[in-house]
């Protein structure tokens, strides 16, 4: 007897993990779906109004090119300063 017991309890755990595992995966999907279908009509309002304007950041390859021409330059001038014998100009304006 005890046998036919323990027989049921397996019986109805593998029926419980079957269920659930079914149903599981079926309401995953359902959910999933949702979730796309809702952020699919959101990005479509958001595309409706114009998009807000933010401060253009700088491209950091740019700025560092600028930069080490402007130490070339300035490189330069002083060392053209050294061979004349005048002193680099300080120009701020640049």
């Amino acid at each position: 007897m005890d046998t036919l017991v323990e027989i049921g309890k397996w019986i109805l755990l593998v029926l419980a993990a079957g269920f659930v595992g079914q149903f599981g995966k079926s309401l995953a999907l359902v959910l999933l779906e949702k979730r796309k279908a809702r952020k699919k009509s959101e990005a479509a309002s958001d595309s409706s109004q114009p998009p807000q304007s933010f401060p253009e950041r700088p491209d950091p390859k740019a700025w560092k090119k600028k930069a080490k021409l402007e130490k070339k330059r300035l490189k330069a001038e002083a060392k053209r300063a050294k061979k004349t014998g005048h002193p680099p100009s300080q120009d701020v304006s640049k």
